[in-house]
């Protein structure tokens, strides 16, 4: 008995420095390259993020058959409820415990500093895809990117645009949290500068489910555009309630932050005419199209542009793994920043030095219903905002990474 014993911790033994070996001569650590994809998976932005963001990310590692260099690749995930101490005790442990390597998704702001503030401490990456511009700006770090759009490209773009169409007059309506706060000011600063003003503002917590005094204060101010500077559960309550009170017949109602889970819970009849700008639309074209038809085949709907995001930024990154041989934060960042990106989400991308990623973006108008000829056919994509004109320029940003080059 105690020989078989003795074979069987022999064997055991064996086993593990078989695999710290191959972790060694892989440059993988721990001998498993752990992805956790952190996010809202019950609350106001569970559609837009939530267990499809999971689905994505493990899309992508399956490109690269679960594994690099024979190392697997592991993906877990985790609800933030979106309190940044929850979410910060869950990446701690998931950094100190579990020897998480990337934090990917967050969407949302409050969420996403936390975190970008443990993984720069930890030196472990951050795939962000939360909003506010400060994640590459005055947050910025070495080890996280911003990766699907940001207050600018959706708030200061779209006001911008709007304002110069002699949409001049603006009432704000306001999450009240980092992620609303960006958004206000990024629009803020665009009318102004068009030669517009901010009749009014509003400011609400996250999770309302009564916008009428919001609403009617919106109307009073006779503004020419309604802005919903929010988002997920939020934003579709606001525009259900905005059409009840004929708000969309009598000012233009815009929405910097729009999902395709939003327009699919509002309706296109209430929805119809919504404008905003995205990063990414499923039928955008034959790539997208391909890879949204695989998705829906596994969540039963198509994806979001942050869902979509997500398996762009977990593909780079494992890409990078690869190309660096080592899941070492600093030099899978240099690797990720080196390469080109081209996939279903982004065909010609790349990552600046503030762990900005540059893509396309595209202004969209929701559809009437007698245009629509599916569930999920909800946009008509109206132009291009090409990369260099859809993100704030690198000198504007005040990273400091860059101080340091």
């Amino acid at each position: 008995m105690k020989i078989v014993k003795l074979g069987v911790l022999l064997c055991t033994l064996a086993g593990t420095a078989v695999a710290q070996s191959v972790a060694a001569d892989s440059g993988k650590s721990d001998n498993v390259i752990k992805i956790g994809i952190l996010n809202d998976r019950s609350g106001a932005y569970a559609d837009l993020g939530g267990e499809g963001s999971v689905v994505a990310a493990r899309m992508a590692a399956e490109e690269f058959g679960n594994a690099i260099d024979g190392v697997p690749v592991e993906i877990i995930s985790a609800d933030h409820q979106n309190k940044p101490d929850i979410g910060l005790g869950i990446v701690r442990r998931w950094f100190d415990v579990e020897k998480v390597d990337v934090v990917a998704d967050i969407s949302n702001s409050g969420v996403g500093f936390a975190v970008t503030t443990l993984a720069n401490e930890r030196q472990r990456i951050v795939l962000n895809a939360s909003a506010s511009s400060d994640f590459t700006g005055k947050a910025c770090t070495r080890t996280s990117f911003q990766w699907v759009y940001s207050s600018y490209t959706n708030g200061y773009g779209l006001a911008s645009a709007l304002t110069k169409q002699k949409l001049d007059s603006w009432f704000l309506i306001t999450v009240d949290y980092s992620f609303g706060h960006a958004f206000s000011n990024d629009m803020r600063r665009a009318i102004e500068k068009a030669g517009g003003k901010v009749a009014g503002e509003v400011r609400h917590p996250l999770n309302t489910a009564d916008f009428s005094s919001v609403l009617l204060q919106a109307q009073a101010s006779n503004a020419k555009v309604v802005a919903l500077a929010n988002a997920g559960a939020d934003m579709t309550t606001a525009v259900k309630q905005a059409s009840e009170f004929g708000i969309t017949s009598k000012q233009t109602l815009v929405a910097p932050t729009v999902f395709l889970t939003d327009i699919d819970s509002i309706g296109l009849a209430a929805a119809q005419g919504l404008q905003f700008v995205t990063a990414f639309y499923w039928d955008r074209d034959e790539a997208s199209r391909a890879w949204s038809k695989k998705y829906f085949a596994r969540q039963g709907r198509m994806p979001t542009m942050t869902q979509a995001g997500i398996y762009s930024a977990v593909r780079h990154y494992l890409y990078a793994v690869r190309a660096a041989k080592t899941d070492d934060a600093l030099k899978v960042a240099d690797k990720m920043r080196e390469l080109p990106v081209s996939d279903a989400f982004a065909p010609n991308g790349k990552v600046r030095a503030d762990g900005q990623f540059l893509h396309d973006m595209y202004i969209a108008r929701v559809k009437k219903p007698a245009e629509s000829k599916q569930r999920w056919d909800y946009y008509d994509i109206v132009s291009t905002i090409p990369a260099d004109e859809a993100f704030r320029s690198l000198s504007e940003g005040g990273c400091p990474l860059l101080a340091q080059r």
